[in-house]
Parts: C-alpha cells; sequence; structure tokens
C-alpha cells in the first residue's frame, strides 16, 4: 500500500470535507477521513508500525467508508502543529496523533478546527470538547518482563533504555525493577536514557553501555530493534525483549518475549462511533484486559517453570487480581508511598516522576 498524500485535493476542498461532517454529525458520517501523525518511520519495527497496524485496520474494517492518510516522521513541535492543520484543512474528520510531544501541538490546533476531532496518544489534556487522549497500561508488560529479567540473569545486572523522563516511561522502568526484585532481591537495574523515541544508532549505543557494564537482560522504551541487534552479537550472553511490536525476527533469543502495543481495537471503534454517529470526547487507558497490552510468546529460551510463572502474572493482571504497583512500596528516598496491600491510583501513575526504592541515580530533569 502506497503512502498517501495528505493534502491531496487541496485546502479549499479539505474545508468543504470538514463542514460536511459537521452537518452530519448527528447522524453519522456517510464516510470519514481519518489521519494518522507518527514520530517515526512506518517501517520502524516498533511503536509506529504497531500504529500503522491500527490504522490499517481501520481501512480493512470500513472498506470505501473510510479513507486513511497518513505522515511519518514528524518531529515533536512546531512542525507537528503544521502537520495537523494542513490534515485539518484537507478535510479529515479524526486525526490521531501518536507522540507525547504532539501533546500541546494537538490542543492548539483542535481548538482551531472545533468539529475535526483529535485524538492523543499517551498524553493527559483534553483542552477543548474535541479532544480526547488514548493510552495503554504498558507497565503491565513491563510487571511480566522483569520477572523474567529477574529469573534469568546470570550476573545479577538488568538494564533499561529510556527515551524520555516522562511518567509513561517512569512509571514502566519502576514495574520492570519490582517485579525483578520480588524474585531475585539481589538485582540492581541501571538506566541508560537515550533522548530519543527513534534513533537505532543511539539505541545500539545504550545497549552497548549497558552490556560494558555487565548487563545480562535489557528492557527499552524505544522503537526500533537495534537493542536486540546488539544483543545478538553477545552470542547468547545478553537477552531482551521487543518493544511495542514482536520483533519476531530476534526469536527464540536474544528476544525472549515481547511488550505488543494492539491500537486496532481502538482506531476501529473510534473511527466506527464517527461512521454511527455515537461518537463522544473519550480519556482510555486500556491494558492487558482490555487487549491492547499483549505479550508475546514466552520462548523456549526462557525455562518452562519461569515461563509458566511469567504467564499466570499475566494472567493475574488481566483478570484484575494483581495490581504491578501494590504496596509496600516506598519512594528511591525511603519515603512511604504505598502501604501494605495498597494499589496505586492512576493519578499517581500518570504523574509518576520518582523512581521506588532500590534504584540508583537520578531522573534526568
Amino acid at each position: 500500500m502506497k503512502r498517501r498524500t495528505i493534502l491531496k485535493g487541496g485546502a479549499a476542498l479539505g474545508l468543504v470535507s470538514v463542514m460536511g461532517g459537521r452537518m452530519a454529525m448527528a447522524q453519522g458520517l456517510e464516510k470519514v477521513k481519518a489521519g494518522f501523525v507518527y514520530v517515526g518511520p512506518i517501517g520502524d519495527g516498533g511503536w509506529t508500525f504497531q500504529h500503522h497496524q491500527g490504522a490499517l485496520a481501520v481501512q480493512e474494517a470500513y472498506g470505501d467508508k473510510v479513507e486513511i492518510v497518513w505522515q511519518e516522521n514528524v518531529p515533536e513541535g512546531a512542525d507537528a502543529e503544521r502537520v495537523l492543520t494542513q490534515m485539518a484543512l484537507s478535510g479529515c474528520n479524526i486525526i490521531f496523533t501518536t507522540s507525547f510531544g504532539y501533546m500541546d501541538p494537538t490542543n492548539a490546533v483542535a481548538a482551531k478546527f472545533p468539529d475535526v476531532k483529535f485524538e492523543h496518544a499517551t498524553g493527559y489534556k483534553r483542552d477543548h470538547a474535541n479532544v480526547s487522549t488514548y493510552n495503554a497500561r504498558f507497565y503491565e508488560g513491563r510487571a511480566v518482563q522483569g520477572h523474567i529479567a529477574g529469573k534469568m540473569t546470570k550476573t545479577n545486572k538488568i538494564g533499561y533504555i529510556g527515551s524520555f523522563p516522562i511518567p509513561e516511561v517512569i512509571m514502566g522502568i519502576n514495574s520492570y525493577y519490582l517485579h525483578a526484585k520480588k524474585v531475585n532481591p539481589d538485582v540492581e537495574l541501571s538506566v541508560v536514557w537515550a533522548f530519543t523515541w527513534f534513533d537505532p544508532a543511539k539505541e545500539a549505543d545504550a545497549a552497548k553501555a549497558l552490556i560494558d557494564q555487565g548487563v545480562d537482560v535489557i528492557a527499552s522504551h524505544t522503537d526500533s530493534t537495534a537493542p536486540l541487534a546488539e544483543a545478538a552479537k553477545t552470542n547468547g550472553a545478553v537477552i531482551g525483549f521487543g518493544q511495542a511490536s514482536d520483533m519476531a525476527d530476534y526469536k527464540p533469543s536474544p528476544r525472549v518475549s515481547s511488550i505488543i502495543d494492539n491500537w486496532a481495537p481502538y482506531y476501529v471503534k473510534r473511527v466506527g462511533a464517527l461512521l454511527d454517529g455515537t461518537y463522544e470526547q473519550a480519556d482510555a487507558w486500556e491494558g492487558i484486559a482490555g487487549g491492547e497490552v499483549e505479550i508475546g510468546e514466552i520462548t523456549d529460551a526462557v525455562p518452562a517453570d519461569v515461563r509458566a510463572e511469567a504467564e499466570a502474572l499475566r494472567d493475574s493482571i488481566a483478570a484484575g487480581t494483581y495490581h504491578p504497583f501494590t504496596g509496600p512500596i516506598n519512594k528511591q528516598d525511603g519515603s512511604a508511598w504505598l502501604a501494605e496491600g495498597q494499589t496505586a491510583p492512576d493519578g499517581d501513575l500518570l504523574g509518576m516522576m520518582f523512581y521506588v526504592e532500590g534504584i540508583t541515580g537520578e531522573i534526568p530533569s
């Protein structure tokens, strides 16, 4: 499928489309033009790839009732605002902005186009009635990965490649460490910040830095397969996990499992709501139970007993009988955060800017 041209038809035709959408909204739209803004390339093998799979699922679900357009490699900032404006002018009825740094541009452009629906991934600002937010509980998958890491490390040194120091990433780091520590009290965590979502060279350098420190299990919150590629060079000494996508090319090792972001159900539902007239502003945050966070196959490189434990942990999270942030948990400075049996409120997680007790180092400002 070839990449679509966003400004096809020009701004004037786009304005007609937007106005037509406004008049038909109460009864639903006969056809929806859906735009997707991506921070990386659709071939990144990770985050953007999975969002684009969701977009293609919309096309497959609704056929000629929907047109999808997209723009890859859009920087977070002024460029994003320009692209969003162009999409709105070109007649998009709904625009999905798929990276945290698009939050302010999304709300700024939404104010100018009140009849266009804007959906922002992983953010929290809904400054206008036409802005919705959606996220996935990635920290649930990090709990499963942490369990595997704690059980499988031989050096007792596990690592994490962070993208940017935002709550979404920090809650993943904390969940990963807590569940490794729970099964291996001797485990130590090293965090390397790449300060990028997608840059294979920087991600590879981060993985090399961790390996040089003796880390033998690496998780990452960046978008390419570069960390797994570095792990693959160690002749089995280092293992890791697929991030955002399955990254199955690296099975059965170094990729021993993965977190798969399944955005298709959400995208299909939201576009469908425009078609049938039931669309409303929303703030969605689904996880393993809702199907947006999937745990990829745990390969035979993981011992059978560890695999069974990890699958049981996954299932307990899905059933709602276990929450990855269940006290007692202290903050890094030793102060109490969660008491025995207490689970973390969503507000605490969405604003999480602290490490839990036991993690060394500081969160970059």
